[in-house]
Parts: structure tokens; sequence; C-alpha cells
């Protein structure tokens, strides 16, 4: 019986899932753990009871429960055939599938034996790398999940935006919540910057004891289960340090929105004695260090961004950027103080344009750099985020890359300060907050 109180609506998803529904695609809902995989699930479970399927068409597995803990694909398909009812198109929700060893056997024999329509989640971008995607030969949509957004966490947390008249006549938004309390929008962004948009939080509410312990449950779930105990892969090292993997995660997180190479990254531990345990060791090669980046971004804790070079039209290789997924991780990682906010409101930008649906890249022009360009079909953004737009100096500094790019795409600045003009020659000067709550 699903606990339809505590479900909330994540709409952006849901309606991507509906869009697939009865179509013959695997589809596949992945992101970091407790971002809302398995809620996702539920309501789209509820979506179908309420379009009139019944309880009998609908299948729901989580292998993250004991009762499946031991099952192989055999076992797996045996199971699910067992529960097919004849003449029926059945629904089927496996939860966490990879956890079953040749899952994608099973679920490839279901799409061919059965009248059935299969919705999966994941925790490991692995699962949907070369060999699994070829498995099932491009019969498969990915639905990429992401912790709340700013607007999901106002909504989750019982915030409601209106617009109040001020005393000379402006307009201003403001935050209310169920008690009819109001906050300054500013304020709640503070909350939303300070404990990130893991799902979970809004059980315990913004409480930073809490929060810390909810987090670090997170943190280490994802570092045992889906990093440090992955099974042997073709062509993969295993991960097996853990000292190492931490220093890399505290690093990567110390360093989001900067310019990193794999190299550096060896080198700085090395020479900030870091990898020195107690016996002097040689700097990790750039292989290892890769490998372990490679598993942070398999389990969607960082997500790396490429360099583009805007007059020259190409990818560069080197020196990309990495973000981490949740800023509430972050700051359990590094502790709650207010460390380069510019970089953090970076990363807030960069999650929401994947969420818009854009391909998101980082612009070189010259000797200069734009933040994001961030892509999709036929439209294209050049966006800078600064945290204020009200100093002489910053104003030149983030205006100048863009006043160098010819073609006529929108070009903004976001800032939490964006100063008296709304525009500079075209280029549209816009309040972060505004935008995160825009649609």
């Amino acid at each position: 019986m699903i606990d339809t109180h505590k479900l909330k609506k994540r709409d952006l998803y849901l309606n991507k899932i509906i869009a697939f529904q009865n179509t013959e695609p695997v589809k596949v809902v992945t992101g970091i753990r407790r971002c809302g995989k398995s809620s996702l699930l539920k309501l789209m479970v509820l979506h179908l009871k309420e379009s009139g399927i019944t309880d009998e068409q609908i299948l729901e597995m989580n292998f993250e429960s004991h009762a499946f803990k031991n099952m192989n694909s055999d076992s797996f398909y045996e199971y699910v055939k067992q529960h097919i009812v004849p003449n029926k198109r059945m629904y089927l929700f496996f939860d966490e599938v990879q956890r079953v060893p040749n899952w994608e056997d099973a679920v490839n024999s279901f799409r061919v034996d059965f009248n059935c329509d299969i919705y999966v989640t994941g925790s490991n971008a692995y699962m949907l790398s070369s060999e699994y995607a070829t498995y099932l030969s491009g019969r498969c949509v990915e639905i990429k999940m992401l912790p709340l957004s700013f607007s999901e966490f106002l909504t989750f947390h019982g915030f409601e935006v209106r617009e109040i008249k001020s005393s000379l006549g402006g307009i201003r938004k403001q935050a209310f919540d169920k008690n009819d309390e109001r906050y300054e929008l500013r304020d709640v962004f503070d909350a939303y910057m300070r404990f990130g948009g893991m799902p979970g939080i809004v059980d315990i509410g913004l409480d930073q004891e809490k929060a810390l312990m909810l987090l670090e449950g997170i943190y280490s779930t994802v570092i045992m289960r889906d990093i440090l105990e992955r099974e042997n892969r073709k062509g993969q090292s295993r991960i097996t340090d853990p000292v190492l993997l931490k220093k890399i995660i505290m690093f990567l997180a110390d360093n989001i929105g900067s310019n990193i190479s794999v190299s550096s990254i060896g080198n700085t531990l090395m020479n900030e004695g870091l990898l020195d345990n107690g016996k002097r060791k040689g700097t990790p090669s750039v292989h290892t260090v890769q490998s372990y980046i490679n598993a942070l971004l398999e389990s969607y804790f960082f997500y790396e961004i490429k360099r583009f070079d805007i007059k020259g039209k190409e990818f560069l290789r080197t020196l990309g950027k990495y973000y981490i997924v949740d800023i509430g991780l972050r700051n359990y990682l590094l502790g709650f103080r207010n460390r380069d906010s510019g970089h953090a409101l970076e990363n807030i930008v960069y999650f929401e344009l994947l969420r818009r649906g854009y391909d998101v890249s980082i612009g070189k022009i010259d000797n200069s750099e734009v933040d994001f360009i961030a892509t999709k079909a036929d439209n294209k953004i050049y966006v800078q985020v600064t945290e204020s737009m009200t100093s002489e100096d910053v104003r030149k500094r983030e205006l100048s890359p863009l006043q160098k790019i010819s073609d006529n795409y929108e070009k903004i600045i976001l800032s939490l300060n964006p100063g008296m003009d709304s525009s500079y020659n075209g280029i549209k000067s816009i309040n972060l907050i505004d935008w995160l709550i825009s649609e």
C-alpha cells in the first residue's frame, strides 16, 4: 500500500515517464542515491492506478529489500513469471535493479516474453554503460533524476511564493509558510544553499544536526555500495583505497567550478602530504586518479563539464570542471562555512540548466571564459554567474567575455544582486533567485 500523504509531486520527472508509458523502451531512472527515484516509481504506480490499472497488473520489486537479496537473473525471471497475469498488460517496477547480477538478461527476456511495460531505477551510471546499453540494444530510455531544485525545495518545505506590493508601489516576491509566516526569499535561498536539495531533509526539517546525520548516511552509502563494493568489471581497476577516495572527494568538493586536470590532483595531494600515510608513497598514477574520479562520476556524486572553444567551435580536451550533485553534501564534507559562494552559486545554476534539459559546457573565447554555454535543439544561451553586479570591476569582468561573442543567441548574467540595470547592450542582468523560480 502506498502512503500517498508522504509522496510529494515531482512533476518534472513524472511527466517525462508518463510520456513513455506503454512504449517499448525500458524506462530507466538514474541518479544519486536518495534523490527520489523510488518515490518517482511510486508516483508512477499511483498514476497507473488512477487511470484504471488494477493492482494485479502491477508488480513492484525493490532489490534493496532483504526479500530479494540473493536473486540472480534466473530466479528474478522465475519470480516475475509467476506474477504475470495471463492476457493482461503488466507494469513491472524494479528498484535498484543493478544489485541483481546480469539483471539485463532477465529484463530483456521480460520484454520479449511478456506483454509488459518496464520501469527500473539504478544508482550507478555503469548500468547504462556500453555493454549493458548494447545488450538492451537501444531499447531503453534514461530519465536522469537530480536532487530538489530551488523551486521544488520551496514546495517540499511548504513555502508558497507570493508577490507583495511594497509601500512605494513596487512589487516584490516573498515566501509564506503553512502558518502564513512570511520570509524573505533570500533567507529561504540561503537555507537551500546550506542544506541542499536531498528530499530526505524535508522529513527532518531544516535542523543542522539532523541534516548532517542524513547527509552522512547518503555519503557513506554511495561510497560503500556504489563505489567500494562495486563488482570487478572488464577493463576497470577496483577502487580499493578508501583513504585515497576520500582525499579525491574532498579535493573535488573544495574545487568545484575550478579548472582541474587529473595529473594536478595527484600532484596536489602529494605536495600537501595528503597521500603520505606514515610511509612515503609515490604520487598515484594519473590512471589511478582517473579511475577513482570515474567511479565518482558513475555514482552521480560529481558531474564533469567540458570546455568548448567558441571561436574554434570544438571541445577542448584539457581542464574540465567538476560540480557536486548536491550543495548540502559539499557542506557536510567541508563544514558549513561561507566558502567561495561564487562557485557554489555556479554549482546550483549548472544543475538547474541540466534540469531544464540543456547540454552544458564551459565557453572559452580568446583568453576569457564564459561560465556556461547551454544548448538544446536549436536554442542556445550563454550564462555568467556572479554574486553581485554592483561593482564596476565585476561588471567589466563578467560582461567582457559575453561581449566578445558575435552570434545573436541570448546572453545573461545571473546574480543575487543585479543592481539597477536590467541589461547592458543586449546582455540581460537577471536576479538569480527569480530565474530559479521562473518556469
